[in-house]
C-alpha cells in the first residue's frame, strides 16, 4: 500500500462495532427470531423462499435505509395477521483500549431497534429509548456506514444495479465506501469559494466601470441654474397637484366601495334567506323520507309474511293430497279383509273415512284461502312499487334540495368574503386619507385638478430627470465628484485584494485537487492487484483505471475484464453475459474490502448469474478475504450448496417451517 493511501487511512473511525444479534418479531416470514452473528464472515444459506433474504432487509429496515422504503410500503413487511412488528440489531460496545464505540452508552451491547404498525407509521429505539432517524443516521455515519452504498449493503438483485452504473457514480460510491468523500466535498468547497470570488471580481470591476461613467458624468455637469430653479418651482407645484389628486382618487375609490358594500350586504342578506329556506325544505323532505322507507320496510315484512303463508299453504296441500292417496290405500285393504279381521278392519276403516274427510276438508280450506294469498301478496307487491317510486322521487328532491342548499351556502361565503374585502379595502382608503391629512394640511389651499394622479406622476418625472440631469451648482458637484473619486480609489484596493485571494484559492484548488487525484490514483492502484488476482482464479483477466476526467464531477473507474483469454474490454451491461458480470463485480467488490471503512457488510444472491464452477471460486476469494480483515463483520446470503467454506465462517441456516421461518446456527 502506498503512503498516500496509508495517511489517508488514518482517517478512517478508530472504535468499530459489530452486530451480535439480529432479533425478528412478527417480521415478514418470522414470527420470533434471534439470529446470532459474529466477527467475520457470516453465511447465511437455505433453500428460495425460506426468508434468507428478509434477514438483510430486516438490517436495513433497522437501519432506515432508503432502499427499503422505497420498495415496499412498511406495513408489507409485517407478518400476515398482526399489527405491530420489531427488528433490533444488538451491538458489540464492549470498551476497546478504553473507549466504547458508543461511548454514550455504558452497557457492553447496544440495541438498535425499529417498530413498524399496519398503519404505516413507525419509531426507532435506542436501548429503549425512542429517538428519531436523524439520530440513526448520525449514529452509523460515525462508524462510516451508509446502508444505501451497494458496496457496503448489496440486496437481492443488485449485482445489476451495481454493473449497470457509470464510471462517475462507481467513483462516488468507492470514495464514500473507503471514507474519501471529504476530498471531494473539499474540491467542490474550493470551487464554489472560487466561483463566489470571481462573481465578486466581475461585480466589483462593473462597480468601478460604473463609477468612471458618474464620475466622467459628473465633471461635465454645470447646466444653466435658472432653467434649474425654474424646473423646481414647477416640480413643487406638480408635487402638490399629485397630492390633491391622489386624494380626490382616494375619495373616490371610498365612496364607491361604500356603495359596493351596500350592494353585496343585500345581495348577502337574500342568499343567507334563500339558503335557510332550501335547508329548511331539505330538512323536510328528509323526514318525509325517512316516514316512506319506515313505510316501505313494513311494506317488505307484510309481503315475506304472505308469501310465507302463501308457501306453507301450498306445502300443506302437498301434504294432504299424499295423506288422502296413503288413505285410499289402506281403505282397499280394509275391505278386503274377512272373519274376525273383518271386525277389526270395519273398525279401522271407519277410522279411514274419519281421516281421509278431515285430509279433505284441511285441502279444501288451504285451497278456499289460495286466492285471498295471491291478491295479498299481488296487492303488497304493487304498494311495494309505488312507495319505492314514492322513496326515489323524495331522495331525488331531498338531495336537490341539498345542494341547493349547497350551492347557496358557498355563495354566501364567496359574497361575505367579498364584502369584508370590500371593508377591508374601505379601511385601507380611510386610513391612506387620514395619513394624508398632515401632507395635506401643509401644502394648503385645495388646489382642484382634472388629471388623474398617474399623468401628474409622469410629468413630474420627467421634470424631476431634467432638474437630475441639471445638478450643475458647483459646490455640490464637487462634493459629489469628490466622493466618486474616493469610492473609486476604495474600490481599486478591494479588487487588489480580492484578485489576490482569488490567486491564492486558485492554488488551493489546485492542490486539493492534486491531494484528490493522488489519492484516488493510489487507491486504483492498491486495489488493480487484488483485482486482477480474484478475476485469475476465475480464469479472467482484468484491470482497474481510474479516469480523473475534465474535473472532479467527470471522473470516474472504469473496470476491464476479459474471459478465455480474450482481451479485457470495458465492463457494461451489454458486452459481458450476467454471469461474467457477477464475477467482475465480485472481484471489484472483493478488492476494496481491505479498504472499506463500514465494519458491517452483506450481499445477498451475488452469485445468481454464476455457474458452479465461478461460484465456488469466489467463495473461495471470499473466505480468503474475511480471514485477512477479521476486525470486519461480513454477512453473506446464498441459497447454494457450498463446499469450501470451513470453520473460520459462522454458518446459519433458515428454513420454512408451518409458514414461519425459523434459523439455525451450526456450531
Amino acid at each position: 500500500m502506498s503512503k498516500r493511501v496509508e495517511e489517508l487511512s488514518k482517517e478512517r473511525p478508530a472504535h468499530l462495532t459489530t452486530v451480535k444479534e439480529i432479533i425478528l418479531e412478527n417480521f415478514m416470514s418470522y414470527e420470533y427470531a434471534r439470529i446470532p452473528l459474529r466477527g467475520g464472515l457470516n453465511l447465511i444459506i437455505g433453500p428460495n423462499g425460506a426468508g434468507k433474504s428478509s434477514v438483510l432487509l430486516a438490517i436495513s429496515v433497522a437501519f432506515g435505509q432508503a432502499y427499503t422504503e422505497r420498495s415496499r410500503k412498511l406495513s408489507d413487511l409485517i407478518r400476515r395477521g398482526k399489527d405491530i412488528a420489531r427488528v433490533s440489531l444488538v451491538f458489540d460496545n464492549s470498551s476497546k483500549g478504553g473507549r466504547r464505540p458508543i461511548p454514550y452508552s455504558k452497557s457492553d451491547t447496544f440495541m438498535l431497534s425499529r417498530y413498524l404498525r399496519s398503519d404505516g407509521s413507525y419509531w426507532f429505539e435506542a436501548d429503549y429509548r425512542e429517538i428519531d432517524k436523524s439520530e440513526v443516521v448520525r449514529l452509523l455515519r460515525e462508524f462510516g456506514i451508509n446502508p444505501d452504498n451497494l458496496l457496503i449493503i448489496m440486496h437481492q438483485g443488485m449485482i445489476e444495479e451495481l454493473g449497470a452504473v457509470t464510471p462517475q457514480e462507481r467513483l462516488r460510491l468507492v470514495e464514500e465506501a473507503v471514507g474519501f468523500s471529504e476530498y471531494r466535498q473539499r474540491i467542490l468547497q474550493a470551487e464554489q469559494e472560487l466561483n463566489g470570488l470571481v462573481g465578486e471580481e466581475s461585480s466589483l470591476l462593473q462597480l468601478i466601470d460604473n463609477a468612471n461613467q458618474a464620475l466622467e458624468y459628473w465633471k461635465q455637469v454645470y447646466d444653466r441654474y435658472q432653467e434649474k430653479r425654474r424646473l423646481v418651482e414647477h416640480r413643487d407645484l406638480l408635487a402638490k397637484e399629485l397630492l390633491w389628486s391622489n386624494e380626490a382618487k382616494l375619495r373616490k375609490s371610498l365612496e364607491s366601495a361604500e356603495e359596493k358594500i351596500k350592494s353585496k350586504a343585500r345581495t348577502l342578506e337574500d342568499l343567507k334567506s334563500q339558503q335557510a329556506e332550501a335547508a329548511a325544505d331539505a330538512e323536510q323532505t328528509h323526514k318525509t323520507l325517512l316516514d316512506k322507507q319506515v313505510e316501505l320496510r313494513k311494506l317488505y315484512g307484510a309481503l315475506i309474511r304472505a308469501e310465507a303463508e302463501r308457501a306453507k299453504d301450498e306445502s300443506a296441500r302437498a301434504v294432504y293430497r299424499g295423506m288422502k292417496d296413503d288413505l285410499d290405500g289402506l281403505s282397499g285393504a280394509v275391505e278386503a279383509a274377512s272373519g274376525e279381521s273383518a271386525k277389526s278392519a270395519k273398525r279401522l276403516k271407519e277410522v279411514v273415512d274419519y281421516m281421509k274427510g278431515k285430509s279433505s276438508s284441511a285441502e279444501d280450506d288451504a285451497q278456499r284461502r289460495k286466492p285471498d294469498l295471491e291478491r295479498e301478496v299481488s296487492s303488497l307487491q304493487q304498494e311495494i312499487g309505488r312507495t319505492d317510486e314514492l322513496v326515489t322521487r323524495t331522495m331525488e328532491s331531498h338531495v336537490s334540495l341539498r345542494v341547493k342548499s349547497e350551492v347557496l351556502s358557498y355563495r354566501a361565503k364567496l359574497t361575505e368574503s367579498d364584502l369584508h374585502d370590500l371593508e377591508r379595502s374601505a379601511r385601507e382608503y380611510r386610513a391612506e386619507l387620514e395619513k394624508m391629512g398632515p401632507e395635506l394640511e401643509k401644502a394648503g389651499a385645495r388646489m382642484e385638478t382634472l388629471r388623474q394622479p398617474y399623468e401628474v406622476s409622469e410629468e413630474l418625472k420627467l421634470v424631476s430627470a431634467h432638474i437630475q440631469k441639471m445638478q450643475d451648482v458647483p459646490d455640490d458637484a464637487e462634493k459629489i465628484y469628490n466622493d466618486y473619486s474616493g469610492n473609486i480609489e476604495e474600490l481599486k484596493v478591494r479588487l487588489s485584494q480580492l484578485q489576490e485571494n482569488k490567486k491564492a484559492m486558485l492554488a488551493e484548488l489546485g492542490g486539493r485537487k492534486g491531494v484528490w487525484r493522488n489519492a484516488m490514483e493510489d487507491l486504483v492502484e492498491s486495489i488493480d492487484q487484488p483485482y486482477r488476482a480474484v478475476l485469475g482464479a476465475a480464469d479472467a483477466s482484468g484491470f482497474v483505471k481510474f479516469d480523473e476526467g475534465a474535473d472532479v464531477e467527470s471522473a470516474g473507474i472504469d473496470l476491464f475484464v476479459g474471459f478465455r483469454g480474450g482481451a479485457p474490454t470495458t465492463l457494461d451491461p451489454f458486452t459481458q453475459s450476467g454471469g461474467e458480470r457477477s464475477v467482475a463485480l465480485m472481484a471489484f467488490i472483493l478488492s476494496l474490502q481491505a479498504r472499506i471503512v463500514s465494519p458491517i457488510r452483506a450481499m445477498d444472491e451475488f452469485d445468481i448469474h454464476m455457474d458452479p464452477r465461478n461460484r465456488e471460486a469466489m467463495f473461495k476469494m471470499i473466505l480468503g478475504q474475511m480471514r485477512q480483515q477479521e476486525a470486519s463483520q461480513y454477512l453473506v446470503i446464498t441459497p447454494s450448496i457450498l463446499t469450501v467454506f470451513d470453520r473460520s465462517a459462522h454458518v446459519i441456516t433458515v428454513q420454512a417451517v408451518h409458514g414461519s421461518s425459523e434459523v439455525k446456527e451450526l456450531k
